[in-house]
């Protein structure tokens, strides 16, 4: 026995409820927990936080409806479009047959099946030919109001006979039936989340276990609707009390100059160890670091060489890994075209390497021109890498990591080894079921309901909610949105691991608040949209977008009323973020420059300026007078 409705009466507090029996939630067991709509049982006692009326004033929503509510007869029901089968939370979005759609419907927990189970007992529900999304619906014959009397069935009147259910709420629910038999039509998506309330509730009785609350996606869609509306949940394990939560003034950020070498230099000591390691670590996410030193910096930031090891160590090191890579070289060198014939794996990864490679940064000095050493290397580091990981192998995509670091190692082996760190962290990016992909989406998505949930619901009304134009941006670390001079900034700031884990995730939420005002004021549907970020490429700003970054983990870190979930998201388990504020030291104050407050100053004003165009002529990095001794081995 299920139950839904999507109206708001101004003389009930619910919202919209969806139940499950408990019988049918015994049914569904542990498969449907594990599959990717997790059981949820109904949305249900949508609370208001009135805020007294002065001098007569009334809310302006008509009827006392929230701007979110919709109802509409099952005859004007044209077709029912779904979401793509296995990937984020589901929806349905309602066609009329005048060509009305109405706002998306989100199960961000699921069971939007049966929803549409519940639909079928009153019309007749066939998949599109032409899209196997798209619902098409032909009303059956069946009178609306029989439907409701069986409402009043034999099993309910024996509950009724042994005094189960309230007489009150049954005179209730009688009236109501007749109100629905009279005019079935209009009073169906009304009449029916009321009717099944008042005996669902008489059901439960008072046991505070059966009272479910709502997904946060109710709380997003109401809030802009209704200032100062709480969501009420129940203190139930793995559950979370969702509020609109205020994040405050966003802070202004300043930058300063790159570490230079003097100032590396001085953080040495006579055995080569580094010195005050966070200090350098903030300095570098403060500005980055000058050219001349990536190539020794970038080998601490990746994990290659330990912070505390000596200049003798790391001489030790090398030689120790430089053997290892010449050893996993040489089994695939050694291979003979026999042999490859009958290694069909091995087969495939040279062939994606080769066509991959011939299409990386080719307009970079460093990679263009035939028979340019740069690309051998990268060919052979890639071959390399497949004995280093077979399992994993080669994925297209993983070029473009190694490309920068190549460019600034000027050394096959060094990059190899910096390469195979990076892969540590990306490894689960390019594995076969992408979870890594799938979760850092739903943590975006969770990050920028926070910082704008009324953004979030238009992105969702245009099919956009899972944010996969995104997908390129986390895949590659944003290698294909900057230019190559900016990238290498923005990768040895992101390896500080500073201010706060994720932090490339904020990264994306301040370019797409950037985007916003444009996405919105001009009306972008889902191909516009898509359009429209992928011709952002090579037009970002790395400051601002690092300075509006920054300044979100701050306006993190004063709130302290973070959900549970972001702080996981951002490693924040006292929501409490590291900061490199907390540095006091002078050398912070070296060539600061300021980078103006966001127009974004809280969650309940998302007013947002558009970023403006920018030069589509990177700056071409010099080639270093060292490139000539770079020939494989």
């Amino acid at each position: 026995m299920a139950a839904a409705g999507v109206v708001s009466g101004k003389d009930s507090s619910s919202v919209v409820e969806w139940t499950h029996a408990p019988k049918e939630r015994a049914h569904r067991g542990l498969e449907h927990l594990n599959s990717y709509e997790a059981e949820w049982d109904m949305v249900n006692a949508v609370s208001f936080k009135k805020k007294p009326h002065t001098n007569g004033d009334a809310p302006s929503h008509r009827n006392g409806k929230s701007k979110w509510s919709f109802l509409f007869s099952l005859t004007d029901l044209k077709s029912i479009k779904q979401n793509k089968e296995g990937m984020g939370w589901s929806y349905l979005v309602f066609c009329l047959k005048d060509d009305v759609v109405l706002p998306a419907l989100h199960f961000h927990h699921g069971d939007s099946e049966l929803l549409i189970d519940s639909l079928e007992k009153y019309v007749v529900l066939c998949e599109s030919p032409q899209d196997k999304r798209t619902l098409l619906v032909n009303c059956q014959n069946k009178s609306l109001s029989q439907s409701f009397e069986n409402l009043l069935d034999e099993p309910a009147y024996g509950l009724i006979q042994a005094g189960l259910l309230d007489r009150r709420k049954l005179l209730w629910a009688s009236h109501q039936w007749k109100k629905i038999k009279k005019d079935p039509y209009t009073a169906t998506m009304v009449g029916f989340s009321k009717v099944t309330n008042y005996i669902f509730d008489s059901l439960r009785g008072s046991d505070p276990s059966a009272h479910q609350r709502p997904p946060s996606e109710m709380a997003d869609f109401l809030s802009d609707a209704i200032p100062g509306l709480k969501i009420n949940q129940q203190e139930e394990p793995g559950f979370e009390v969702i509020t609109r939560i205020d994040l405050g003034e966003r802070p202004v950020v300043q930058r300063r100059e790159p570490v230079s070498v003097e100032e590396w230099t001085k953080n040495i000591d006579s055995e080569g160890r580094i010195l005050n390691v966070d200090h350098m670590k903030q300095m570098i996410f403060r500005g980055g670091l000058s050219h001349a030193l990536r190539k020794q910096a970038w080998k601490f930031l990746l994990g290659y060489f330990p912070w505390d090891s000596t200049k003798e160590e790391r001489t030790q090191l090398q030689k120790q890994k430089t053997d290892e890579y010449f050893r996993m070289k040489l089994q695939w060198k050694s291979v003979s075209e026999e042999q490859e014939k009958r290694n069909s794996r091995l087969r495939d990864y040279r062939s994606l390497i080769e066509k991959d490679v011939n299409r990386t940064d080719r307009t970079n000095k460093f990679y263009e021109g035939q028979d340019n050493p740069g690309l051998i290397l990268l060919h052979d580091i890639l071959m390399t890498y497949c004995m280093y990981d077979f399992d994993l192998g080669y994925v297209q995509g993983m070029s473009d990591l190694l490309s920068p670091l190549l460019y600034v190692m000027e050394n096959e082996v060094d990059a190899f080894w910096c390469f195979a760190s990076y892969m540590d962290q990306m490894h689960q990016n390019f594995e076969e079921q992408m979870q890594g992909m799938k979760t850092q989406l739903i943590q975006l998505s969770t990050l920028l309901r926070l910082l704008d949930s009324g953004f979030c619901s238009y992105l969702e009304s245009q099919d956009s909610g899972y944010l996969y134009f995104c997908f390129r941006w986390l895949l590659i670390r944003f290698k294909r949105e900057f230019n190559f001079l900016d990238i290498l900034r923005l990768w040895e700031v992101m390896w500080t691991d500073l201010p706060c884990k994720n932090f490339h995730l904020l990264l994306c939420c301040a370019i797409l608040e950037s985007e916003k005002q444009q996405i919105m004021e001009k009306h972008y549907g889902f191909n516009e949209i898509l359009k429209h970020i992928n011709e952002l490429s090579m037009k970002i700003d790395v400051e601002d977008v690092l300075c509006k970054a920054e300044a979100i983990s701050l306006q993190m870190v004063k709130c302290k009323e973070l959900p549970q979930a972001v702080c996981e998201i951002l490693g924040l388990p006292d929501s409490e973020l590291t900061t490199p504020d907390s540095d006091t030291g002078e050398d912070e104050n070296v060539g600061l420059t300021s980078c103006p407050p966001s127009a974004f100053q809280s969650n309940s004003l998302p007013v947002l300026a558009a970023s403006e165009a920018r030069d589509d002529n990177p700056t071409q990095i010099s080639v270093s007078p060292n490139v000539s001794r770079l020939t494989p081995a």
